[in-house]
């Protein structure tokens, strides 16, 4: 089974545990299972059919393109972590 890394935010819904494990083909099921054993996790990584903008998604140490349906292993380490967003406007300058 896939070993899931779970961020602090999101650990009082998984008793406390940092490292869980769960199985599937891909990301999706994987949060699937996930939620099987956790119910309601699933919404705090889910936005519809897609991972929140929040969130962002590490299969074996790569961020990959796929997203919810990034390949995943029975040896995989899945990392949820939280998206780092901002810093690509200009400050507004002052007259």
């Amino acid at each position: 089974m896939a070993t899931a890394i779970i961020p602090s935010l999101l650990r009082k819904f998984t008793n406390g545990e940092e490292r869980v494990t769960a199985g599937g083909r891909n990301v999706r099921e994987l949060i699937a299972n996930l939620n099987r054993q956790f119910p309601g996790l699933a919404s705090h990584l889910l936005e519809g059919d897609d991972l929140k903008p929040s969130i962002a998604v590490s299969v074996d140490g790569e961020i990959g393109p796929g997203g919810i349906m990034e390949p995943i292993r029975e040896s995989s380490e899945v990392h949820f972590l939280p998206a780092i967003g901002g810093g690509s406007e200009e400050p507004k300058r002052r007259a």
